[in-house]
């Protein structure tokens, strides 16, 4: 063939800055092509001469994973047409100037997720073609593109579930639910290598590399890799748990603001679990992945959460004559609060009306498929009581909707039932508002309400698929009907009688009053009552007591008693758990019948408030002088006050500064100098943590505007 004639590739233009910015991936930065799966992509290709595209043949070839094959849809080669053919790799919509050929590349909705290569061979005759590297891009999932399987139809949700890299994770107790910031940073320019390292070190990719790259076109099958890399149970994940109260090889959940900490101290040390995590975490670090994937994700917590091992939808717990709340071998438990997440799909392995919301739960409370992970499990399925429906519904359907037997113990043996409760577990189901920093409540999502016909149906329905028919033979059944926990001759209320501060005495009222019943109608009864209060662990169990009363009462019919209880600080002082929750039980024995009846009070302390303030607009490259102020309102002093800044946009990786001792009733201000990086809508996180207190924070919402902007 002429030389003259021979069509050299001379230069590429990936056309970055505007593919990233079309595929909303502009966030990650513009060194690199990052491009999302069904939705075409520009290139710019120059050659040593004109382009004729009737003489001029040249092929793309796209590659990903090790073993690239057209087989497992990890190759792909594809040529030249005017038109695009359909949901195929394809390169069209092409135009020629001078020596340089403008071109639209497709990648189909259904294509595998990755680092790819892409390369053109240029044929030139007689079987004889040349091969030049165009470039490499990362190939995403896409929300924006209907075809995808996490196709999220609405411009407002995906702003929140794909693109916002902070938001709130709700912790505590049912009654007094707190919001905790959260830096997710799914864009930070490190942390979609680290999303892809966490796919290649599980346990699916070491056994076969290959085959598991083949299978990340699959949503599903990439959420459930995901869930269980986020923790170390399996494998080399991203977290080490710890629910103890030893956090001196590590660093405590409670002093997290953010996942990309996290994530790069996983990958800097060569994949080691980070120490420590727990379930919000767990699921804050899926979610900055899952998002950064492109998967519509959010962060939900289940208030008094069910872990129901034995799937007999039955928790047990137990307390002795003297109120106090006792341990059991049983792996059972009520969390105060679990959270996991729900990653937004359709799901083409179920029968239809179960796409949507989705629960995956990377916190490592019992296997799937012989790994610790969870899910993905429909939401809609949870609701109607499918419990037959992949993957791991019957575990989650149990952490909303089990109901909770409390057992009076003696001698070792369960004497009494004091309760049944079948609507205390699955309260206040919640997740962020979207566009807003208020909590919503998505429990009519799991489950309808609380003792309607629909509820005690679905749970049925779901108690039959998974105890079959000896439930309707079961001695606790038996037991539970033989006993009217309703007929009781007193009623009890335990109330605050004033609002709790940590570092305050508590003062707390018995409300006590007489009803008649089938025993004593109308005559006076004696009552004994013994209380207890001990710390309450985020599992749902407690430590020792650490108060002990005991009342005598004489009640007449149709009177009302109040008592005054009063707990010391210097009963819990240096005995709470970082929760700083306290449960006061009482357990009132009639002496006339033996029964016995209990009252319960959970009490939340509040740590002190910080205020954060932001004296000027915020520019991209500019100074941001920033006012920190916490006023230490405690009794004691607060020592080994340490701060932590963390905010994508505002702040590169952490600040961090040690503030020393905070004597009580001493104020401590602040200032420091910011210089955003991003503009839009940013999140700065605040810790202050010390001996005393751990989870001191504060958050401040602040728009930063373009380097220039008027």
């Amino acid at each position: 063939m002429d030389q003259v004639a021979t069509l050299q590739l001379e230069s590429v233009d990936l056309q970055i800055s505007r593919n990233n910015k079309e595929h909303h991936t502009q966030e990650m930065g513009i060194n690199r092509l990052t491009v999302r799966r069904g939705q075409p992509f520009h290139l710019r290709l120059s050659f040593s001469r004109p382009f004729q595209s009737k003489t001029n043949h040249i092929t793309f070839v796209a590659e990903t994973g090790p073993k690239p094959s057209e087989l497992l849809g990890t190759r792909a080669t594809f040529f030249l047409t005017r038109v695009r053919p359909g949901n195929v790799w394809s390169a069209s919509d092409f135009t020629t100037d001078s020596n340089s050929l403008q071109v639209s590349l497709f990648t189909p909705a259904n294509a595998v997720i990755g680092h790819y290569t892409l390369k053109i061979e240029i044929s030139q005759g007689q079987d004889h073609s040349v091969t030049y590297l165009l470039g490499t891009f990362i190939l995403l999932f896409n929300p924006w593109s209907a075809e995808d399987d996490v196709y999220l139809p609405s411009e407002i949700l995906l702003q929140e579930y794909v693109m916002r890299d902070y938001g709130f994770v709700y912790k505590g107790h049912e009654r007094f639910i707190t919001s905790w910031p959260w830096n997710y940073g799914q864009f930070e320019e490190d942390v979609i290598d680290i999303c892809f390292e966490i796919l290649n070190k599980s346990l699916y990719y070491l056994k076969n590399p290959a085959k598991d790259c083949s299978q990340r076109n699959d949503v599903v099958y990439v959420c459930r890799v995901v869930s269980a890399m986020i923790n170390s149970n399996d494998d080399n994940g991203v977290l080490q748990g710890n629910w103890g109260e030893d956090y001196s090889k590590g660093v405590s959940p409670l002093e997290w603001n953010g996942s990309v900490a996290i994530l790069r101290q996983w990958s800097a040390r060569g994949g080691q679990p980070v120490k420590y995590g727990q379930c919000w975490v767990f699921a804050s670090v899926m979610c900055t992945v899952m998002r950064c994937l492109g998967v519509p994700t959010r962060v939900v917590s289940n208030f008094r959460s069910a872990h129901n091992v034995d799937r007999n939808l039955t928790i047990d717990t137990y307390y002795d004559r003297n109120a106090e709340m006792l341990s059991t071998q049983k792996r059972d438990k009520i969390w105060n609060f679990h959270v996991w997440n729900e990653c937004w799909m359709i799901r083409k392995d179920l029968p239809p009306g179960y796409n949507g919301w989705q629960v995956l739960d990377p916190t490592p409370q019992q296997t799937s498929s012989g790994l610790f992970c969870c899910g993905p499990a429909s939401v809609k399925a949870i609701r109607e009581g499918d419990v037959h429906l992949a993957y791991d519904t019957p575990f989650v359907y149990a952490e909303v909707n089990a109901d909770e037997v409390i057992w009076l113990l003696g001698d070792g043996q369960a004497q009494e039932i004091l309760a049944h409760n079948t609507s205390s577990i699955g309260k206040e189901i919640s997740t962020k508002m979207v566009g807003s920093d208020q909590r919503q409540s998505i429990t009519s999502s799991y489950k309808y309400p609380e003792g309607s016909s629909e509820e005690r149906a679905v749970f049925m329905k779901a108690s039959r698929k998974m105890l079959g028919p000896q439930r309707a033979s079961s001695p606790f059944l038996d037991l539970l009907e033989s006993r009217d926990l309703r007929n009781q001759p007193v009623q009890l209320q335990l109330h605050l009688a004033r609002m709790p501060e940590w570092g305050q005495d508590l003062q707390l009222l018995l409300r006590i009053w007489r009803v008649p019943d089938s025993t004593h109608p109308w005559g006076p009864i004696r009552l004994v009552v013994h209380f207890c209060a001990q710390a309450l662990l985020h599992g749902g169990g407690t430590q020792k007591p650490l108060w002990r009363h005991m009342v005598r009462l004489n009640l007449d019919f149709g009177k009302e008693t109040q008592w005054p209880l009063l707990l010391p600080y210097s009963n819990y002082r240096n005995k709470l758990t970082d929760e700083k929750l306290i449960r006061v039980s009482g357990i009132a024995e009639v002496e006339e019948t033996g029964r016995s009846m209990l009252v319960l009070k959970d009490v939340s302390l509040e740590p002190p408030h910080l205020s954060i303030e932001v004296s000027e607009r915020a520019e991209v490259g500019k100074a941001l002088r920033v006012h920190i102020t916490l006023t230490n309102n405690l009794m004691v002093a607060l020592s080994s006050c340490m701060m932590v800044l963390e905010g994508s946009g505002l702040v590169n990786g952490q600040i961090a500064k040690d503030l020393g001792t905070l004597v009580a009733g001493h104020t401590l201000q602040i200032q420091l100098d910011l210089y955003p990086t991003k503009a839009g809508p940013r999140q700065l996180q605040v810790l202050i943590s010390s001996n005393e207190v751990k989870e001191i924070k504060g958050y401040k919402n602040i728009f930063v505007t373009a380097a220039g902007a008027p």
